[in-house]
């Protein structure tokens, strides 16, 4: 089974060492609406927008509105930033999920789930590993987003591939909070990268996550995190909110959603605090639950679905 694989080769890895660069990040969306945000009741629930404080309601559709504003600059944006340092987080991130191993062309191949999925970034690293290194012609793939555009971007990218227009590559509108169209324990592999921080319940799309996982299957979070060194914490807060939203008014004309977007990484939680969010949501995690890259300006966490025992 592909999910047992997966876990027993999560529980041999052994620790990977950091990727250096001073990079700096940016990797999601979201933006502000140019009307004044409604003030929450007292009996509403609230969460974050960036630093703002909104109804739970209205969250979704203010994120929605910045990734459809940034759909077709996103990855320009995110390569001019970040100087391409993102795609060697990527790179990493895939190699060491591994996907396809244990399988053959004529066994099952893993059946993956990528989460705010968008451009395909991810997906088409994941079946290209599966094909070309674990030889899995048969490990398949959705992509799965919440915004329209983001999707419709992903589609279009997918042409350049030789995974367009085959069975082995799908596409979904759903939300990460609900994925009733997805049966439980059906999936062997559910990734999301740069996307989880823009949730508006992340604990509920935890929970979604460990039932469509297949028992043994994995979860896998590439994610802005916290710098471990004050030193260059300081530097790089000091970049991301003055540089970051001006580059983003000069490439993609949006400084909003930029600012959205340095916003939204200091208030997602840091490394131990979204570790234990993932225990709480019922998976194992491996060793201390994350690995660091880049001093900590982004982070890699796993967790592992429990085999029930006969």
């Amino acid at each position: 089974m592909a999910s047992r694989s997966v876990f027993r080769s999560l529980l041999r890895a052994s620790k990977l060492p950091s990727l250096p660069t001073r990079a700096p990040r940016c990797f999601s969306n979201s933006t502000r609406l140019a009307e004044s945000p409604a003030q929450p009741s007292n009996h509403e629930r609230t969460t974050h927008f960036g630093f703002e404080t909104v109804p739970e309601a209205e969250k979704e559709s203010r994120v929605a509105g910045v990734f459809s504003n940034v759909a077709a600059s996103y990855d320009t944006m995110n390569d001019f930033m970040s100087l391409g340092i993102h795609r060697l987080w990527k790179d990493h991130f895939v190699r060491s999920l591994n996907p396809g191993s244990s399988s053959t062309g004529n066994s099952p191949g893993w059946k993956m789930l990528d989460i705010a999925g968008g451009t395909g970034d991810i997906a088409f690293r994941l079946l290209d590993h599966a094909t070309n290194i674990n030889n899995s012609p048969s490990s398949t793939i959705t992509i799965s987003d919440i915004n329209p555009s983001m999707l419709a971007e992903g589609k279009k990218r997918s042409l350049a591939t030789s995974y367009a227009n085959s069975p082995r590559l799908s596409f979904l509108v759903a939300n990460a909070e609900d994925l009733t169209t997805i049966e439980s324990n059906s999936v062997d592999l559910y990734t999301v990268a740069f996307g989880i921080r823009n949730f508006t319940n992340k604990e509920k799309a935890l929970r979604e996550a460990y039932r469509v996982l297949k028992p043994g299957g994995v979860f896998a979070c590439l994610e802005f995190s916290g710098v471990t060194n004050s030193l260059f914490d300081a530097v790089y807060k000091r970049w991301s909110f003055s540089a970051i939203p001006l580059i983003g008014q000069l490439v993609a004309g949006d400084r909003a959603s930029y600012q959205y977007l340095v916003e939204s990484i200091q208030k997602f939680p840091k490394q131990e605090e979204f570790r234990d969010m993932i225990k709480d949501a019922g998976f194992l995690v491996p060793g201390k639950g994350w690995e660091d890259l880049t001093g900590g300006i982004a982070a890699i966490h796993k967790g592992i679905k429990p085999i029930e025992k006969p």
